[in-house]
């Protein structure tokens, strides 16, 4: 029986939430094109393992689309939710779009990590997902960041690194030859596989 503890490609979602530029410019101007670039490689990971995409906005007419590498890693066809609360899972559309999937283990990444990420941890988890949080792949001003992922993590999330995601999604080199062609050689800076 597989340990149930690791995630599993076949049940995952990643769920990218509110990576607009409204919220990444509150960030350091240092720790900005990172972030966005560590989000775009695990959706292109995303894309190539076939796993599919939840894509939404906070308020897209007053805080704009996602950014740009965010757009252009979206499956063709994935549509941007115009998300009108903090928590995805209190939005009818969104909850129905991400059980459409068929997925049970939600993996988030985005903004913030302490208001809009949490919260759709939080209440994920009380619909009965498997929840797991990308550390390194959410952002927040200040110690906000660090607030919001202890307490995600407080509350029974996963909370994992973008290489931890891969790895499990992974699961073997077979797999990982199959792919590695379709993501490119080139990392976000600062990652190390």
């Amino acid at each position: 029986m597989p340990n149930s503890q690791l995630l599993d490609r076949s049940r995952a979602v990643l769920a990218v939430i509110d990576v607009q530029p409204a919220f990444v410019d509150k960030l350091a101007l240092a720790d900005r094109a990172p972030l966005v670039a560590r989000i775009a490689w695990l959706m292109r990971v995303a894309r190539a393992m076939d796993i599919p995409m939840l894509a939404m906005g906070e308020d897209l007419a007053g805080n704009g689309p996602p950014v740009a590498e965010v757009l252009a890693e979206l499956p063709p066809g994935c549509p941007v939710h115009d998300k009108r609360v903090f928590g995805l899972a209190g939005q009818p559309d969104i909850l129905a779009a991400l059980r459409a999937t068929g997925r049970d283990q939600p993996v988030l990444v985005g903004l913030e990590t302490d208001v809009c990420v949490a919260q759709s941890a939080l209440g994920l988890l009380a619909e009965g997902f498997g929840v797991t949080v990308v550390s390194d792949a959410t952002g927040a001003p200040g110690a906000c960041r660090a607030a919001g992922l202890a307490r995600i993590a407080a509350a029974g999330a996963s909370v994992l690194t973008v290489k931890s995601v891969y790895y499990d999604w992974l699961r073997d080199l077979e797999t990982l030859a199959a792919i590695k062609p379709r993501i490119g050689a080139a990392l976000p800076p600062g990652l190390t596989l």
